[in-house]
């Protein structure tokens, strides 16, 4: 039992070897980011193999207006990682406490506006995008199931978020693969059994992420040793919120851009029709799991800055930083290497179609080496975040978006139209998407090495 309770407790990341810590840490939360990963992807899976190829194209295309309304949680979220992991390393008790029970309220605020505005917007929104007709209306369908039930994914991502601010990326994990389970039994009885389609899966999903959150909150309920869990710190207090909201707003505003690129390409992508639009969600679903090293040590580099420039050891910040992206890039190229050789029969999961899983796999290609350049850019910008430096990552994530991936996928869309391709190479897609990764991994590490995010601690 002891030992049970060593291994859910949260780690102080202050003391001890940087890289044991940092692996430590990670491990959990990558497990967990692939289980929820596993959402979108049996989703995916189980409407191609049941549905149709159709069908498929309909959950991908509902992904980017899906992202861009949920920024508001991601901001919240980083939010409060940032501040609990920082109070946590500086042992302010008060404070953590106060931060908590804002980011909870702040979180029940903006579900109801997700809720209302989402809901409103979604259908002109996959109108403006030129959505194919045969598609549409199971699109909007999916995006309001979800948004309706929005409130199990926002708590579940703040609740968690902060759950591994205070070092425990255990019990985020052990909650997240109770849900990812349900969701994939609740995926097959909804669609396969009783013939729901599109609206079973967003239905499974919502329900999934509803029992993760209330276990989330039961785990924070009982860590009283380390900050109150009491009704008045659910009190929106102006100085906790605003600064929840101003270590939160760059990062919520990173993800919008990025959303409404993806948006912008979109449009793209849907030009090329059915076909091409299936291939581009089965690829973001394979992309999605080659990501989780990625954006696992990512996080577990907030944390540990957070931690750290608490407790003022910048120059433990900078060897653990060093080690921690040194490890990413490693783990990173492995699993790009097995995505690659086991390309063809990653994609055969999703659909029956062979010219599908071929045009699948091919795009991929593309995209391998881009995968250990994102190491660089989550691992350094995570660092970033960690110390309270929010903004610097945006800039480079609205350069490498906007200026950078946007323009290669419509220059080169334009610059190789003909009469065999009338709207461009598809590749273009893909291409535009490598560029802006490698181009953010050099600037985000010149950033870095400039050093001013030691200035913004706190």
């Amino acid at each position: 039992m002891e030992m049970l309770k060593k291994f859910f407790a949260p780690v102080d990341m202050t003391e001890g070897s940087p890289w044991k810590k940092i692996v430590f840490f990670t491990v959990p939360m990558l497990v967990g980011n692939i289980a929820q990963q596993l959402y979108n992807t049996v989703d995916s899976v189980v409407v191609g193999n049941y549905v149709g190829d159709n069908a498929l194209a309909a959950v991908g295309s509902a992904g980017p207006i899906l992202n861009l309304l949920l920024v508001l949680f991601v901001g919240i979220s980083v939010g409060a990682g940032i501040i609990v992991s920082q109070y946590f390393g500086a042992k302010e008790r008060e404070k953590l406490s106060g931060t908590i029970g804002n980011c909870i309220t702040l979180t029940a605020v903006a579900t109801i506006f997700v809720m209302v505005v989402a809901s409103l917007v979604s259908r002109p929104l996959l109108e403006l995008l030129d959505t194919p007709e045969s598609i549409i209306d199971w699109c909007q369908s999916y995006l309001l199931i979800l948004f309706i039930g929005s409130a199990g994914l926002a708590f579940y991502n703040i609740l968690s978020g902060i759950l591994r601010g205070l070092g425990d990326s255990m019990s985020a994990l052990a909650y997240l693969l109770v849900s990812t389970v349900l969701n994939i039994v609740l995926d097959l009885v909804f669609v396969a059994k009783l013939d729901m389609g599109v609206s079973g899966v967003a239905l499974a999903t919502v329900i999934a992420q509803l029992i993760s959150a209330l276990l989330c909150f039961l785990r924070l309920s009982k860590m009283v040793d380390l900050f109150d869990m009491k009704p008045r710190y659910l009190k929106l207090e102006k100085h906790h919120a605003l600064k929840i909201i101003r270590l939160g707003l760059p990062s919520g505003i990173t993800q919008a851009i990025f959303s409404m690129a993806m948006i912008v390409v979109q449009s793209l992508t849907n030009s090329f029709g059915e076909m091409f639009i299936a291939a581009n969600v089965i690829i973001m679903r394979v992309d999605g799991f080659a990501m989780m090293p990625n954006f696992s040590f990512g996080t577990a580099m907030t944390t540990y800055a957070g931690q750290n420039v608490g407790a003022r050891m910048y120059d433990r910040v900078e060897k653990g930083a060093k080690q921690g992206t040194l490890i990413a890039m490693g783990v990173s190229a492995i699993l790009t290497s097995l995505i690659l050789v086991f390309g063809k029969a990653l994609m055969g999961i999703f659909t029956k179609t062979p010219e599908l899983v071929d045009l699948s796999r091919y795009m991929m290609g593309i995209l391998a080496v881009g995968y250990v350049a994102m190491a660089v850019t989550q691992s350094l910008s995570g660092v970033m975040r960690g110390a309270g430096d929010t903004v610097t990552p945006m800039w480079i994530s609205i350069v490498t978006t906007i200026f950078i991936r946007v323009p290669v996928a419509y220059g080169i869309a334009f610059l190789t139209r003909s009469a065999a391709f009338p709207g461009g190479r598809q590749e273009c897609i893909f291409i535009s998407l490598l560029s802006s990764w490698v181009a953010g991994a050099l600037i985000t590490f010149f950033f870095y090495k400039r050093g001013k995010w030691k200035e913004k601690a706190v």
